[in-house]
This record gives C-alpha cells, sequence and structure tokens, in this order.
C-alpha cells in the first residue's frame, strides 16, 4: 500500500504532505525539540487504533470493545517502565505540557505556589509562565541562571525556595545545555516540605540511555515528551521512580491510604483529558521497545558527541555558549558580539534549508519575537546519520551565513551543499 494511498481523494492534502517530506529530506533540522520517528513508529500512528475511544485505563474503561487496545497501552506501559527502570507511569498524556499540567491539577489547588525554572532563561511555558495556565492557576515563582555563567546557582534556588515555600518545585528545562543536581534538588524541597519534579522532555533519551544523571531515585514524579531525544511519536508521559501514599493523607471509602499512582492517573483521566490516543500510545511502544535496544544506547552517545563537536567549533569560531558549552544534545547561542538578531539568523539560516529556532537569552535585551539568540540541538541530524565531521561542516556554514546575512548568493551557495550532504543520508527511503 503506497504511503499516500489517499492521493486520489485528497490530493491537496497529500501534495502538501509530499512538500513538507522534501523539506525534511533536503535540510539539515538543527530544531532542538525535534528528531524523526522511525517508519514503524509513523506507520503505527496511521493505524485504525485512531478508531477507538478508550476513557479509563487497561482494565478500567468506560467503553466496550477495548481488549485489544488494552494490550497495546499495557505493553507501552510496561516498556517504558522498563526503559526508566521506574515503578509507575502513564503513556496517555497528549504532550508534556498536558502532562504537566495533569501533575499540577493532581498534587495543587489553585493559587499554590510552584518554584520553576525562568522561560526567559531557557525554562518552558508549562513550568509558570504568566501567560501559560500554570502562570494563571497558580502563584508562580521563579528562578534563573548567573549572567556570568549561564548555570544555575544551586545556594540561590535554596535560598528562594526558603523564601516563597512552595509546594511543588520544577527542575527541567526547554532551553538548558547542562546537566541537573538531582539530589540537591531533593534535599532543598524536603527542607521546604515541597513536592519535587522533574520534567526531562529534552534528555529524556539521553537519561534512558544513561548519558545523563537519572532523576527517578531523587525526583517524586517524572514527566516528558517521546518525541524529542527519545525519538518517538509526539505525546507526553509521567512516571514515577517509587508509587507511595499520598503525603496528604488521603483515604479511600474504605480509609485506606490512597497510592500517588492514582492520585496522577486522576489528573490524567478524568481530570485533564478524555480519550486517550491509542494510535499513538502504541507509537509509543514501538518507540520505547527501539530505545531498550543496545543501538539506542550508541545513538545518544552520538548526539552527545555532535553536540560537542558543534559546540567547540562554534566557540573556536568567536561564538557565545550560553553556560560555555553543552552537557547534552542542545547549546543556546547568544550572538549579541556577531551583531545579528536570532530572528534574522532563523530567516538567513533557514534560506540555506538550516533549520533552527530563535530563542531569547539569559538577560536578553530584545523581545520573544527578535530575541538575541538561537537554540539548536543534534537529535535529528544524528538520527539521519551524520557524525562530528558533518557537524563541524555545519557550524563553517552557519558562520559563513552569519557573517553575510544579506548575502542571497551565499544563501544560495550553501543551500546547494547542505542539499548535496543531505542527499547522502537519505530519510524514509521507502517511501
Amino acid at each position: 500500500m503506497p504511503f499516500f494511498d489517499f492521493i486520489q481523494t485528497d490530493p491537496q492534502v497529500s501534495a502538501l504532505l509530499s512538500q513538507e517530506l522534501d523539506r525534511q529530506r533536503r535540510g539539515v533540522e538543527l530544531i532542538a525539540s525535534e528528531n524523526f520517528t522511525s517508519y514503524a513508529v509513523m506507520r503505527t500512528m496511521g493505524t485504525w487504533l485512531t478508531n477507538k475511544y478508550a476513557e479509563g485505563y487497561p482494565g478500567k474503561r468506560y467503553y466496550g470493545g477495548c481488549e485489544i487496545v488494552d494490550q497495546a497501552e499495557q505493553l507501552a506501559i510496561d516498556r517504558l517502565k522498563d526503559l526508566f527502570g521506574v515503578e509507575y507511569a502513564n503513556v496517555q498524556p497528549h504532550s508534556g505540557a498536558q502532562a504537566n499540567a495533569a501533575v499540577f491539577l493532581a498534587v495543587l489547588q489553585p493559587g499554590d505556589t510552584i518554584l520553576g525554572f525562568d522561560l526567559s532563561h531557557g525554562g518552558h511555558l508549562s513550568h509558570g509562565s504568566p501567560v501559560n495556565y500554570s502562570g494563571k492557576v497558580y502563584n508562580a515563582t521563579f528562578y534563573g541562571v548567573e549572567q556570568e555563567t549561564g548555570r544555575i546557582d544551586m545556594d540561590k534556588v535554596a535560598a528562594t525556595a526558603r523564601e516563597v515555600k512552595p509546594k511543588l518545585i520544577v527542575c527541567g528545562a526547554s532551553a538548558y545545555a547542562r546537566d541537573w543536581d538531582y539530589p540537591r534538588f531533593r534535599a532543598i524541597a524536603d527542607e521546604v516540605g515541597a513536592l519535587l519534579l522533574a520534567d526531562i522532555a529534552h534528555p529524556a533519551g539521553l537519561i534512558a540511555g544513561r548519558h545523563l544523571a537519572d532523576p527517578a531515585p531523587w525526583v517524586d514524579i517524572i514527566t516528558s515528551t517521546t518525541h524529542k531525544t527519545l525519538r518517538g511519536p509526539r505525546g507526553g508521559i509521567i512516571m514515577m521512580g517509587k508509587d507511595k501514599d499520598n503525603p496528604w493523607g488521603r483515604t479511600t471509602k474504605k480509609g485506606e491510604p490512597i497510592k500517588m499512582s492514582a492520585i496522577l492517573n486522576s489528573g490524567v483521566f478524568p481530570g485533564m483529558q478524555g480519550g486517550p490516543l491509542e494510535h499513538v500510545i502504541a507509537a509509543k511502544a514501538v518507540a520505547f521497545g527501539e530505545a531498550l535496544q543496545p543501538s539506542f544506547k550508541t545513538y545518544g552517545a552520538q548526539v552527545m558527541a555532535n553536540a560537542n563537536a558543534m559546540a567547540e567549533a562554534l566557540v573556536e569560531r568567536g561564538y557565545q555558549l550560553v553556560s560555555g558549552g553543552t552537557d547534552n544534545h542542545l547549546m543556546l547561542i547568544d550572538l549579541s558580539n556577531k551583531g545579528v538578531t536570532g530572528k534574522t539568523a532563523e530567516a538567513t539560516l533557514g534560506q540555506a534549508d538550516i533549520t533552527v529556532n530563535k530563542n531569547m537569552v539569559p538577560f536578553d535585551t530584545q523581545s520573544p519575537m527578535t530575541t538575541s539568540g538561537i537554540r539548536i540541538g543534534t537529535a535529528a541530524v544524528t538520527t539521519r546519520g551524520l557524525k562530528e565531521k558533518e557537524c563541524v561542516q555545519i557550524v563553517d556554514w552557519i558562520d559563513a551565513l552569519i557573517r553575510k546575512p544579506d548575502d542571497e548568493q551565499v544563501q544560495a551557495t550553501i543551500r546547494k551543499e547542505v542539499n548535496a550532504l543531505m542527499e547522502q543520508y537519505p530519510l524514509y527511503p521507502m517511501v
């Protein structure tokens, strides 16, 4: 069956799909939150499981006919628990932001204080940004990085926690290039009586591959997406290293303590979502199975090697990296010393088929729609098969383009070179 098997019934959509596949094939994808799923993951999402409504959880559904999707969802749960070595997993959240929303709903009351990583310093919207539900429903307070180092000062985090006394502390980011000190966050949370949530959306695949610190022994709850370094379908998950009785003394009608797993499950359904996307959950199961293979650990190591190669090459060419380098798959580049805004850099690189996203840097003087920086990551190019040599070549192209952001000839020349390189690393050749 051809992949675009509905081309006769909807040629307009089919044409757009073909155009997007061509865009992905010919370009260098450096957006840190993007990756390329396997063909198996992608095709699983496009199956008849999308037809099945299945409110509830395996074995406890509100609809009939769930015998098969129960098995698929349980397989995803079991594989995820095995992958991260955790006791509890929920695979139903539609996204990382909804996973966070479900956790907040489950463990907080409106107006409770949360302490999260400042969005303007590399945090995430769902960690308390005033434009997000998390900053509207809850009393959001923040910690950030130091201007001199671009790193989090844990002593200042502790001081802020003592001052604001949060009910929940969030560690995790969308644009922070360093690993996290989970034991110290645990100590701070214990001191002020807070729950501790690790949002590992970006480094999840690197944590699963045992390349970065594991939050499971230290935090109360873990949330993540499944599509960044984990290389699965777009979606969210919630995990706990250990299940335990809830800390608020909530009991069943029989007076038995309610487990945290039950409280978190209720935050997802019925609290935040209705019917789960069983076709996506099956695709998550496929991705988790892939991540359990030895080759995935090798992939993660190459992701980090490529990131380090790019970071070193950028520094050698005079670029300022927030925090001076990277421990993971991404880096945040401050372009202030280059006289180019993030918006201009994103557009210029895009003309050469190099895709990045403009991004605010800590203490940015530009607006969020302009920014002083760009964020880049190596998960997607590593999936394509690129290694350190090619990543350094990409840095040379980036440098040439940023040096002459208005030179259309430079853009055209590099675009041809980019396209020629990526032809050597076919994307979905079976299509």
